[in-house]
């Protein structure tokens, strides 16, 4: 049985005040044949859609340990993270996970599967993990990471992770393990306020 999806609250965001076609000042309303309010221009009828973001990253195995990297920028200066970031114009999900990694941790890696889909709808956000295989234990972090680390399971530093995506991807890594089971999962969480 199909069960509703979540009830989020979260006012869309206007991040444009200006037509891009023609330069007049838009207005919020729902356009003709559609059922959302939008960003509409009422000179020349352009309707400007906002969508949700991806974020793409991966979860670096290298044998019983996983890879994090420690954040250099806002938000979250100096917590732990997967290496992961906002998807890019003419790129898979695949590919921007793994230029995420190379960015962030310079860890060689083999992408295996999709393991984590996290829906974000309070942020816009949709953020996808695939599990990735560490082919050696050379990493060099970009000006993103502060530094790049492999922890064993036990040894996670849950109380200074970075973004309740993350914890959520890793719990369900650490629960995998345990039961010798590995699956996709798709999560939804509510972030209404900084976490």
């Amino acid at each position: 049985m199909n069960q509703p999806a979540p009830n989020f609250y979260h006012p869309a965001p206007r991040s444009q005040q200006f037509c891009s076609q023609c330069g007049h000042p838009l207005t919020r309303e729902t356009p003709p044949d559609d059922n959302r309010i939008r960003d509409l221009c009422t000179h020349c009828g352009a309707v400007h859609y906002q969508n949700p973001r991806n974020v793409v990253g991966v979860v670096p195995i290298l044998g019983n340990q996983v890879l994090l990297c420690r954040r250099a920028i806002e938000p979250r200066y100096g917590k732990w993270t997967l290496p992961a970031g906002f998807m890019e114009l003419g790129e898979t999900t695949e590919q921007g996970a793994l230029r995420e990694n190379q960015e962030e941790s310079g860890a060689r890696i083999q992408v295996q599967s999709l393991y984590t889909v996290v829906d974000v709808p309070s942020v816009n956000q949709v953020h996808l993990y695939y599990l990735a295989q560490v082919l050696g234990p050379e990493l060099d972090p970009g000006p993103e990471t502060l530094e790049a680390r492999f922890f064993d399971l036990d040894r996670i530093p849950w109380n200074e992770l970075a973004f309740r995506t993350v914890s959520t991807t890793l719990q369900h890594y650490v629960k995998d393990c345990q039961q010798g089971l590995f699956t996709t999962r798709h999560y939804a969480i509510d972030i209404r306020f900084p976490d």
